[in-house]
This record gives C-alpha cells, structure tokens and sequence, in this order.
C-alpha cells in the first residue's frame, strides 16, 4: 500500500500509534505497533515522506522517543515529520499499564525534551514527570526532523506554538465552521506564546469515504478529493492526511486519482 502511494503521488504516508480500539459499543479492532511500522517504510520507499500521525508519548520516554526518530530519520535520508500528541484512547493505558492522569502536563515536558534532543543534542531536565541528567542523542541525526503536533485544546495548542514546526487538527471533510473555529484559537495561542503563526504549518487530517453520517467526510470520488484539496489550500493548509475508507488498492487509486486532478 505504501509502494502505491508512493508510485500513485502521494507526498507523504502516515500509520497510527495504538495498542488496539474499543468502543463502547463493544467489539475491538487491533493494530500492529506503529514504530516498527514506520521503520520498514523508511526502508521500502524512497521518495515520500513519513510520519507516525501521532505517535502517542505516553507509550515511549521522551528520550527513547527521540533516539527513534534521530534513527529512523537517518535510515529515511530525512523523510521524517515527528507527529506527537498525548493520547486519548483511556482502554489502552489501563489495559498496558500507563498512567492517564495529568496527560497534558506529561505531554508538555515529553515534547520539550524531544525538541531539545533533536535540536541542541543533549539535555539536562528536571521537570515533575521526568528528569534526564545530560542525556544525548549520539550520533546526531544527519537531517532536521520537522516537529507536527496534533492539539485541539488551548493548552495543547501553546505547547504547539512554543515548540512545534507543523500543527496538526482533524478529522474534517471540507473546511467548516468548527475548523475555523480551531484555526482562530489556534493563532490566539501563537499570539500567546509570541509566536508568528506564519511559521508554523497548517496540517488536516481529512476522512474520504465511509458512511458514518456524524463524521464529516469527502466522497470517494476523484473530482470531490481534487475540489475539498482547493479549498484547505485555498486557507493556507500545507499538508493534508487523508484517510481512505475502505482501505483497500481500489480507494487508494481513487483517492490518488483525486490528488492528481487537483495539482493539476
């Protein structure tokens, strides 16, 4: 699938970070894990970039978490954007073991010290939830790794704007009110924090298929994909993940389709 993205023009492709799904409404759904995931397909592509959309850093420490992304970066010649975000799916941190309390707090020391690692190479941190004592990232990692945060919420969107290259919001289908919405609380936060929101990119996660009436998404036909990708362009959108439903060669190629028409 990765291969078909890649060959069909795709300019990124992203897998997801989570033990398994369970809704409330029973059933379960299970994944492969999402870094080992992401290291074959810095070694099966050449050309497009990857991204874990988002890793959650509940699951690694900080300083693990940058080692992997200095090394898979490495082993992708510098196709890695870093998504992180703090988790939400409750089911998974109690099943494993993980504390789900104070997540944002967490989160805010995690991406501070993964920043810094990648960036500076070495970091001495105290903080409440972690402590490192000059812990370094070597050998340094040959090639900037862009830093994309998935944040929905004030206090997640001025960790963004305090650290991050890319901020990350979904799942939409065309931009609505609830994304502008995001988008204007969002610059409040740069605002915030004094951070021009110009230099940080505007990512969406965009659904395409599928039949659930409360999910709004783009049809799974080429013209639909082309006209939703002209209008997140048309707001200043730099990159958009789409998710494909159902994910199979055959919504791939109509999702690509799409791509295609729009860029030309």
């Amino acid at each position: 699938m990765a291969r078909l993205a890649e060959t069909g023009g795709a300019d990124s492709i992203w897998v997801s970070d989570h033990f398994f799904y369970r809704p409330r409404t029973g059933g379960q759904t299970g994944y492969h894990e999402g870094w080992t995931l992401l290291s074959a397909l810095a070694a099966a592509t050449e050309r497009v970039e990857i991204g874990p959309l988002v890793l959650a850093t509940s699951f690694r420490s900080p300083g693990l978490l940058a080692k992997m992304a200095a090394t898979a970066s490495d082993v992708a010649g510098g196709r890695l954007i870093l998504g992180l975000g703090c988790g939400w799916h409750e089911p998974e941190y109690q099943a494993f073991g993980f504390p789900f309390d104070h997540r944002v707090g967490r989160f805010e020391e995690a991406l501070e010290i993964v920043v810094r690692l990648l960036r500076e190479g070495s970091v001495t941190f105290k903080g409440r939830w972690y402590e490192l004592d000059d812990a370094i990232v070597l050998p340094p990692p040959a090639h900037r790794t862009p830093i994309m945060v998935a944040a929905g919420r004030p206090r997640m969107m001025r960790a963004t704007a305090r650290f991050a290259d890319q901020w990350q919001s979904a799942w939409f289908g065309r931009p609505d009110a609830n994304y502008r919405t995001e988008l204007d609380a969002f610059r409040a936060a740069c605002d915030a924090e004094g951070r021009d929101p110009a230099t940080v990119e505007l990512t969406v996660g965009v659904n395409v298929g599928g039949d659930d009436p409360d999910d709004p998404r783009l049809a799974l036909d080429p013209a639909q994909i082309a006209d939703g990708l002209a209008e997140w362009a048309a707001l200043g959108v730099g990159h958009v993940q789409i998710v494909v439903t159902p994910t199979t060669p055959a919504g791939f190629e109509t999702a690509l389709e799409g791509i295609r028409r729009f860029r030309d």
